[in-house]
């Protein structure tokens, strides 16, 4: 089962996307214990969206196109591990083990937990 580690910050939060040493030093510890367990299939950070981000909104049949910063948005996905792990449980676990690393470094963090969807494999071919 695949599973979406997704970390959010507020980016109007001075340093927010600004990791200490500290921090960064306790990722990559926390990362390589993931990619040595087997269950790491791809983890990134991902910049504040000053740089380079853009929103994309269809409401009533009428796309929008916005660029960056989203000044409007207060939490953001920051982040994500993407996890190949036997259980929900599993997930939790290493989902908690990641909030760990964020609230001894920076403080408050929210992380979700999300089920990636399969297709069956019955699932007629298009």
């Amino acid at each position: 089962m695949r599973y979406m580690l997704m970390h959010k910050l507020d980016e109007t939060l001075p340093g927010a996307f600004n990791p200490s040493p500290e921090f960064i030093a306790r990722m990559e510890g926390f990362m390589k214990e993931v990619a040595q367990s087997g269950v790491l299939l791809a983890a990134e950070g991902l910049c504040e969206t000053s740089k380079g981000a853009t929103r994309i909104t269809v409401t009533g049949g009428k796309t929008t196109v916005t660029d960056g910063p989203f000044t409007e948005t207060k939490e953001l996905i920051a982040g994500f591990a993407l996890l190949d792990v036997r259980s929900q449980a599993e997930a939790v676990e290493w989902g908690r083990r990641f909030t760990e690393v964020f609230a001894d470094t920076i403080g408050d963090v929210e992380v979700d937990v999300r089920k990636v969807y399969e297709m069956p494999e019955d699932a007629p071919s298009a």
